[in-house]
């Protein structure tokens, strides 16, 4: 059985004065438009997640290490959704939809290290069929509380089978720091109730700064690691065994 929360929004759907018949021809209607678009962002998400899985595996095959440690997608509930919608003071229509809400499909990318956020980014966007809409680095210009991330909205190309469609996605890109910090803050938050109180949002935005030092440090200990002429050397060894292993 579906959640409560999910089901098509119908009476936000309904105008005063509709009679039986053109309710049911429009809930008929609007309810194979919203499956649709559904479908259309379920698609793109998968389509973005695909793109990051190659990078990731190129990177691998080229450096010997991940960049990504993990992947999340999602898509927005349809209670979500309404909810944004009037918060914003937008009609719930499927138009409004497509042009309100940019989050509808998400993609969280989770990086090992900083420099592996802009890399992967950058590898990202310089394909041909992503379209940049909007950039919030949230690394270089924290927000208030501490957060930080990399947010990008993208448009990419879905084909059907008679035609093709451009569909927004919000892609996340962090280091697995960023990511537990972001996580259990969201976690102590909602455990409080959602109350903003001074002390709690103070020591929270001290484990961020803690949390990006240490960040930065392991970035510093890596580069320092991969410098080394020696480990270089081994390393080299290593992939000449590797491969007359093969042979």
């Amino acid at each position: 059985m579906n959640n409560e929360k999910d089901r098509f929004p119908i009476r936000e759907l309904l105008e005063v004065g509709d009679n039986i018949q053109e309710i049911g021809k429009r809930l008929a209607w609007n309810m194979v438009q919203y499956k649709e678009l559904q479908m259309a962002y379920d698609c793109a998400m998968r389509e973005v997640r695909t793109k990051f899985e190659v990078l990731n595996a190129e990177f691998d095959l080229k450096h010997s290490r991940n960049p990504i440690s993990a992947i999340h997608t999602r898509l927005k509930s349809t209670h979500s959704i309404i909810e944004k919608l009037k918060k914003r003071g937008a009609p719930i229509t499927l138009e409004a939809v497509e042009e309100q809400v940019t989050d509808l499909a998400g993609v969280r990318i989770i990086c090992s290290y900083i420099d592996d956020v802009y890399s992967i980014a950058n590898a990202f966007l310089r394909q041909d069929d992503i379209t940049l809409i909007t950039a919030k680095d949230y690394i270089k210009e924290p927000k208030k509380n501490g957060y930080r991330s990399l947010h990008l909205i993208v448009s990419v190309p879905v084909f059907f089978s008679d035609s093709r469609r451009e569909v927004k996605v919000e892609v996340q890109i962090r280091t697995v720091a960023m990511d537990f910090w972001a996580s259990l803050e969201h976690e102590i938050r909602y455990k409080n109730g959602g109350k903003e109180e001074a002390w709690l949002s103070e020591e929270l935005k001290e484990c961020a700064e803690t949390v990006a030092k240490a960040d930065e440090q392991m970035l510093s200990i890596r580069e320092r690691v991969e410098a080394d002429p020696e480990k270089d050397e081994s390393e080299l060894s290593r992939r000449i065994k590797a491969t007359l292993k093969k042979m």
